[in-house]
């Protein structure tokens, strides 16, 4: 360890401090103009893009920041979510381009948790969920029209994915297997009904998107058929499916855009969390990797085709914020930046990781180790989820931590995506057991190879990661020195109580049923069952305003572990799920270094 730094111009700080590109959408319609979210004044807000001159012009102002949004084809709006304190339950609203008053969709609508908006190609037709205690609605708007419910289910569903003349609207519905795995419902818009469903037992079907030529009824999506996810076009009328020819091609692979022309679908490949592009000529049904620059592409939006025979997508690694790139389409070699990042001091690059878990299975993660000769105190990160993976992503919490001499290892454990259906599918109804599993075996990987002090392991880790970190310290206490849990999950039943209808049709989904339904599932997989085995001490982060993992659930949490004697310290943001604040994230950083020192004296 090095001497704790906290003075205002430490290297640390500077790098929360960096803006960053998070994602970018340009008006199919008009590609003069675009929607960037960035954190470029502080906190994530979306900006009206003129992608002629660069200016970014700020058309949110969230006190809690804005991180999902999209653009109209025409360019003319820029719709959003606006909630409450960052807690994600509101009403879609859509902002002028060029300024002005803000409008409602659905002002008649009681407040309904949400995400993303949608839009047909051709711009007459905007889709968009509105999930309330009812359950998960699907709803269509046309412009001067209100909205109309196009689509119920007490099970998750997401959707709609529009045609590009809004003919046609895709579902991806759960009704079926009461789980994540999805079938595609394709509905006719002029009449409301079914014209085909796309489902197979035991596989997902997602990702849908649509051809982006008027009348055409083909999509290409994901499917997990043959145990990892592959491409296929599906023709929603004739119902005829063809797999893209990529067999040859390891991990998993989904779509990310098609051209303009339909000729050309972007493709990204995710092996061993390592991300890979490649062009498809749909024609010839050939595939052509890219040869861009080595690190994570299009995290939260994918890529997509510009103009000028370029390819758009957002670029980061584990040293370097993201910003956007341009790729030649043909070569994938790097041309410029679009939009550049901040810029951040040089930080320690990460490598990936493979070693075997204690059930046997082979399991992936990140590691980045400071200067000089271990062992070294470890800080390890299960990332939130349990459906994402952690890829060489730019880590400001990751470099802060090697700044001050720690190693810093990131795990992908079981239910982790893109490395099967069957190892994503592994925790389900059973959270907490095998990740745990995982956990130790990293223990015992980093003190064997000399990289861990066996009693200096910390656990850390955001929303599904906060939760098993409180979870881990409870069932494997003899390992961990200290745990940072960031919007945490202490106890699933009381959340299910309290939470937004997305998330309870996701714990739903997850755990098989309800925790009425399945009890026992619920009480082995919650942390506060363990709370009696805890030795090492606690700091949780958690936001006020939560509807994900929701304050009481915690509040009980940190009541029963005072009650027991524990050390535990909750502070309190007001926000929701997880800070947008740049400020407020060097807060938590700087809390967590505190902690960690004290606790390693």
């Amino acid at each position: 360890m090095k001497p704790l730094d906290l003075s205002p111009e430490a290297n640390w700080r500077k790098r929360f401090r960096a803006t960053d590109i998070r994602w970018t959408f340009i008006a199919v319609q008009n590609p003069q103009r675009g929607v960037v979210c960035t954190n470029k004044d502080g906190i994530y807000q979306l900006y009206a893009w003129d992608i002629l001159t660069g200016e970014l012009r700020q058309v949110t102002d969230q006190p809690a920041g804005v991180i999902w949004g999209m653009i109209s084809s025409d360019g003319n709006y820029i719709y959003y979510l606006k909630d409450e304190g960052g807690n994600e339950i509101g009403h879609f609203v859509r902002v002028p381009f060029a300024g002005g008053t803000e409008e409602d969709l659905s002002p008649d609508f009681p407040p309904y948790s949400a995400f993303i908006a949608t839009q047909n190609r051709l711009g007459h037709l905007t889709g968009f969920m509105a999930n309330t205690q009812d359950g998960f609605n699907v709803y269509v708007k046309e412009e001067g029209q209100a909205p109309r419910l196009l689509y119920h289910s007490e099970n998750i569903c997401f959707g709609p994915t529009l045609s590009c003349d809004g003919k046609i609207a895709v579902i991806e519905s759960s009704d079926r297997s009461k789980s994540m795995d999805m079938s595609l419902l394709a509905i006719d818009m002029d009449n409301g009904q079914l014209i085909r469903e796309l489902w197979e037992e035991g596989a997902n079907m997602q990702l849908p998107l649509f051809s982006p030529i008027p009348g055409d009824p083909r999509l290409v999506l994901s499917s997990s058929t043959s145990g990892v996810e592959r491409p296929w076009i599906w023709n929603t009328l004739t119902g005829e499916c063809i797999p893209l020819h990529v067999d040859e091609i390891p991990g998993a692979i989904e779509a990310h855009a098609w051209s303009d022309d339909g000729e050309h679908i972007l493709l990204c490949q995710v092996y061993q969390a390592q991300f890979q592009l490649y062009r498809y000529e749909v024609r010839t049904h050939t595939a052509v990797m890219l040869q861009h620059p080595v690190g994570t592409l299009g995290w939260w939006t994918g890529g997509y085709f510009a103009p000028d025979g370029e390819i758009w997508v957002t670029w980061e690694d584990f040293a370097h914020p993201p910003r956007l790139i341009a790729l030649d389409q043909e070569t994938g070699a790097f041309k410029r930046d679009v939009l550049k990042a901040g810029d951040v001091p040089e930080g320690k690059a990460s490598r990936s990781v493979t070693l075997v878990s204690e059930n046997g299975d082979t399991i992936q993660g990140w590691l980045a180790v400071p200067d000089g000769e271990g062992p070294f105190p470890v800080v390890l990160e299960t990332h939130g989820g349990p459906t994402s993976v952690r890829s060489s992503r730019f880590s400001p919490r990751g470099q802060a931590w090697l700044d001050h001499g720690f190693a810093f290892f990131t795990l992908n454990y079981h239910g982790s995506i893109t490395f099967g259906k069957a190892f994503e599918k592994s925790i389900w109804g059973n959270l907490g057991d095998l990740e745990i599993q995982d956990m130790a075996a990293v223990y015992k990987w980093l003190v064997e190879n000399g990289i861990a002090q066996p009693d200096a392991v910390l656990l850390t880790g955001e929303s599904y990661g906060g939760y098993l970190t409180l979870q881990a310290l409870g069932r494997r206490p003899e390992l961990w020195v200290g745990g940072m849990a960031e919007i945490a999950i202490g106890d699933w039943k009381t959340m299910y109580e309290d939470q937004s209808e997305s998330l309870r049709g996701y714990q739903r989904a997850l755990f098989g049923g309800t925790p009425d339904e399945v009890p026992e599932a619920t009480r082995r997989s919650s942390p506060i069952t363990y709370a009696e085995n805890i030795r090492a001490p606690i700091l949780v982060i958690q936001g006020e305003n939560d509807t994900r993992t929701p304050a009481r659930q915690l509040r009980l949490y940190e009541e029963k572990l005072k009650s027991l004697g524990k050390q535990i310290q909750v502070h309190w943001f007001n926000a929701g799920h997880g800070s947008m604040a740049q400020e407020q994230q060097i807060e938590h950083q700087e809390l967590q270094l505190s902690f960690a020192y004290r606790v390693l004296g």
